[in-house]
């Protein structure tokens, strides 16, 4: 039985069981909300989730949730109907049908051509939350919080959460059109704050996947997590102020890909370039990246936090190449956008819950692996900046101009890695920064699973990768005098 089948078997049970709405009368709806539409579909909903945070030696909260609902869309043109409600019953849903039919095709509503199924298994669909007891996971919190105490003699401060939810959803589209998916999710996150005299610093990591806890339960897991949170804080509590100025900068592999997926990737979403806001607006097929320099947005990956074996308008996901070798030659599509600009939807149709409607959203995105060896790129540099880790950023999506916080860099002097500094940012605009990239690295990997992205007030689980890599001149902002 292929996936798809079993996935589809699950959603009808939720939607359709006992106490649930037929299935029939559901799709005799969506026939009649979207008759004279170009597009639209019903996204069906069920989603549990919980969250648990241990601080300061003790469980200072946990939840768990479960919400469920739909939301139907109508899409002619550029307009579309939405209407969303928490209550899965056929009155719900007739009221939903009444306020999308005022979203008419004027061209008599010639529907877009469905999605093309998939049987791809990306992820196993168990759900994490059932998999392990609650008084288990509270045992894990506190193991992991006793490792650290006996471990760093400096801790002062530790700080664990473990989240995991499990998403079923179903999209049904006009005809009777269907197609399902069972997502998992988990992550473990692990703060530590040292303290030596009056000096106190922290390090953080976390990680995550598309995936039952499993791992996350063995020591051999949590303890990697734990010990990279140690040295992260015990590496700040050595750091000097960070210099000022423009300079070389070598961005390490993994999660440093967040700052091209932010200053980079959303101006590589359709509805951007349709509406001709972003900054690569009218570029396509332009050199807007050094030579060497390929991305990609891939949400085929199995197991990744980013992957979806469908996304949200019911289109199986792709690896879409959006630069090539420094040539801009792809864009991420929703269907809608994908249909006013005359292309094919690469199923980046995402959106945060059945409360919103989808849009086109980043999935995995990642810088491919060049040919120097990392040692021979900081080599390279004379004096400049090394950036390991980033926590939060600041990215206006038209012009692409960033500033993001380097929660772990080091200087760089006569090619070596020298002291750890605190304070830096990077200052920039990310179309600036691709033509300023002189080396790329041999080792690309991806962030260990921890990336939400936001827009529009929507948040979603994305990925992100590089190899490390070298920009020749980036603006620092620093705190030495």
């Amino acid at each position: 039985m292929s996936s798809s089948i079993n996935h589809l078997a699950t959603a009808d049970k939720l939607f359709f069981g006992k106490d649930g709405l037929d299935r029939r009368k559901t799709e005799k709806l969506v026939d009649e909300a979207l008759a004279g539409c170009d597009d639209g579909e019903l996204f069906l909903e069920y989603q549990q989730s919980e969250s648990l945070a241990f601080d300061d030696g003790k469980l200072k909260s946990a939840s768990f949730d479960t919400t469920q609902g739909f939301g139907l869309r109508s899409v002619a043109g550029e307009a579309s109907g939405f209407a969303h409600a928490s209550a899965l019953d056929e009155q719900a849903l007739k009221r939903a049908v009444s306020t999308v039919k005022a979203v008419r095709s004027g061209r008599g509503g010639t529907a877009d051509e469905s999605p093309r199924g998939t049987n791809r298994l990306l992820y196993a669909d168990d759900n994490p939350i059932d998999g392990e007891a609650f008084a288990r996971k509270v045992t894990l919190l506190q193991e992991i919080d006793a490792y650290v105490r006996g471990k760093e003699p400096k801790a002062r401060q530790v700080s664990i959460s473990l989240a995991a939810s499990w998403q079923v959803v179903e999209i049904i589209r006009a005809g009777g059109w269907r197609a399902a998916d069972v997502r998992p999710l988990v992550r473990l996150n692990v703060s530590v704050v040292c303290a030596d005299g009056s000096r106190m610093e922290a390090g953080g990591t976390g990680s995550g996947r598309r995936a039952a806890y499993g791992d996350i339960f063995k020591p051999s897991y949590w303890k990697r997590e734990a010990d990279e949170a140690i040295r992260q804080a015990l590496v700040n509590l050595e750091s000097v102020p960070a210099p000022a100025g423009e300079m070389p900068v070598v961005l390490g592999s993994g999660w440093s890909g967040v700052l091209w997926h932010e200053a980079v990737g959303h101006g590589l979403e359709g509805d951007f370039h349709r509406k001709k806001t972003s900054m690569f607006t009218r570029m396509m097929g332009e050199m807007i990246a050094s030579p060497g320099v390929t991305v990609v947005d891939d949400g085929t990956l199995a197991d990744r936090r980013g992957s979806l074996t469908i996304d949200d308008e019911g289109t199986p996901t792709q690896r879409t190449v959006l630069i090539e070798n420094g040539r801009l030659v792809g864009l991420m599509q929703d269907r809608q956008n994908a249909r006013l600009m005359g292309v094919k939807p690469t199923g980046n149709g995402r959106r945060q819950s059945h409360a919103y409607a989808p849009m086109p959203r980043m999935t995995n995105t990642f810088m491919l692996g060049g040919t120097s060896d990392p040692q021979e790129i900081i080599g390279s540099v004379k004096k400049g900046l090394y950036c390991a880790n980033f926590g939060g950023g600041q990215v206006d999506i038209v012009s692409g101009k960033f500033v993001f916080t380097v929660t772990e860099g080091y200087l760089i002097e006569n090619g070596k890695l020298g002291a750890p500094v605190k304070g830096a940012t990077l200052i920039g605009a990310g179309s600036e920064a691709l033509t300023k990239v002189g080396m790329v690295g041999n080792d690309m990997s991806l962030d260990p699973g921890i990336g939400t992205c936001g827009k529009d007030g929507q948040g979603v689980p994305v990925g992100v990768g590089q190899p490390t890599l070298r920009i020749d001149a980036l603006t620092v902002g620093g705190t030495a005098t």
